[in-house]
């Protein structure tokens, strides 16, 4: 593959969030800048604040993040690293789950739980007002409306600007959505996994944002991808990420990484523009 110079996030064009953010229409998910497991602080503290920091250089403004991570880490990192933070970075982070050891990931969508979440969001970030805030998964024990209702209290206490939900079903984004606008959606979705693909559409029809989580998996068994890798001359990480960019305007990928090296190369996927026909090639491989 050519070597190529760094890509810039704005190359993917831009996206509303809410109707008032716009953002570079690909971010970046802050899970992976913590320890192993999710679990804890980096191996390697410098380079964690490096990857941040080298983000926001190559226009990166969404920044995708939670409480769970580490837990409490990656928001803390988020702080070190780009505290006091450009006008136009956009920082959504989510809660809802507990966090009990590496790899374990309990529900806990209890009102006390959330607001207490939220505020330790605050303190962390160091802002006042979470720019998107979303309900992480619905959790089975407790009504999904006494959870959301918790997000509109606190949108009312001005601690959050717009909300958003996660892990959900159209069945479960229509509850919520009785009792506030609901701006987005971070679902599970790559090429090979396309249970939310009804959702997308949703997202598409109702201009809300779709947050593809785990972006880049099982690319070897596509073959459309490797042959518009082959094309490119990119990788086919590069490439299943221009797919979601192509796949709809209302997608926001957000792929994570811990090196610098490789948010460089995700960066690539901003200039990529496939075909219409490598864009259905790749859809009809997909499962």
């Amino acid at each position: 593959m050519a070597e190529r110079t760094p890509a810039n996030a704005a190359a993917a064009g831009t996206i509303d969030v809410g109707g008032d953010l716009t953002v570079n229409r690909l971010g970046f998910g802050a899970m992976r800048v913590t320890g192993d497991g999710i679990w804890g602080p980096p191996a390697d503290h410098d380079r964690a604040i490096a990857v941040l920091r080298r983000a926001v250089d190559l226009g990166v403004n969404f920044i995708d993040t939670a409480d769970s991570y580490g837990p409490n880490v990656s928001e803390e990192l988020i702080r070190e690293a780009l505290h006091p933070y450009p006008e136009d970075l956009v920082i959504a982070t989510k809660g809802g789950l507990e966090r009990t050891g590496p790899g374990q990931w309990p529900a806990n969508g209890r009102p006390e739980h959330l607001v207490e979440a939220c505020e330790g969001s605050l303190r962390r970030l160091g802002i006042d007002s979470i720019p998107l805030y979303q309900f992480h998964r619905v959790d089975p024990a407790v009504p999904l409306e006494d959870s959301i209702g918790a997000l509109v209290g606190l949108k009312e206490q001005g601690k959050i600007r717009h909300i958003g939900v996660s892990n959900v079903d159209e069945e479960q984004l229509r509850r919520a959505q009785r009792l506030t606008p609901i701006v987005s959606i971070q679902n599970r979705y790559n090429v090979d996994d396309r249970h939310s693909e009804s959702l997308v559409d949703l997202c598409e029809q109702e201009q809300m944002v779709f947050l593809p989580w785990a972006p880049i998996q099982d690319m070897d068994g596509n073959r459309a991808v490797q042959d518009a890798a082959r094309a490119h001359d990119v990788t086919p990480r590069q490439i299943v990420l221009a797919w979601l960019l192509a796949r709809s305007p209302m997608i926001l990928p957000i792929p994570g990484t811990g090196s610098v090296s490789h948010l460089e190369d995700n960066l690539v996927a901003a200039e990529l523009k496939l075909s219409a026909a490598e864009v259905a090639a790749i859809s009809r491989n997909g499962t």
